[in-house]
């Protein structure tokens, strides 16, 4: 079983608009026995800024940076490895975002972020075909150590100046 912990951040989380900084951050670990704090071990780790640009590759659907665009943009890079990376394992996605856990599964209905949601589920039933697949909730900042490193990732890619994804997937891909 693979733990993949999600996290977004956006700095100035109000009045934003397409040029609001946001970013993601992914962690996925094995050999998680799932108590305590956090134990197992990092597979891979990955981050970027939210794209908001219609007209950049690796754009999916963000009109804005804010928090939950930069939530629901780490559940779709989490996602999108497990299609290309993540064998055929059991993957529990943990998010300290009720918003995006519900609204990748499509327990929610959206009512903004249309697009990118939309995105998001379409990528859950992709994976959630080939294996089996579910998201939990884990406190935010309450020292777990996989979510403080996913926000500790998704901090660092808000704050980077460079307008291009950090992430390792190359454009064209899923």
């Amino acid at each position: 079983m693979l733990h993949i912990y999600v996290d977004g951040s956006c700095l100035g989380n109000q009045n934003v608009d397409s040029e609001t900084p946001a970013g993601w951050g992914v962690v996925i670990i094995t050999g998680s026995n799932d108590l305590g704090r956090g134990n197992g071990e990092v597979v891979h780790e990955f981050h970027g800024r939210v794209i908001t640009d219609p007209e950049d590759k690796s754009f999916i659907g963000a009109e804005v940076g804010s928090n939950n665009t930069a939530e629901l943009t780490a559940f779709a890079e989490a996602l999108r490895w497990a299609l290309t990376e993540g064998g055929d394992s059991e993957i529990v996605i943990k998010t300290d975002s009720q918003y995006a856990g519900n609204q990748a599964n499509g327990t929610w209905k959206a009512k903004a972020n249309k697009r990118l949601v939309s995105h998001i589920q379409s990528l859950w039933n992709e994976v959630s075909d080939l294996r089996k697949l579910s998201w939990e909730h884990v406190k935010a900042h309450s020292g777990h150590r996989w979510n403080e490193r996913a926000d500790h990732l998704a901090i660092r890619a808000a704050n980077d100046d460079s307008p291009l994804s950090l992430s390792f997937w190359k454009p064209g891909q899923r």
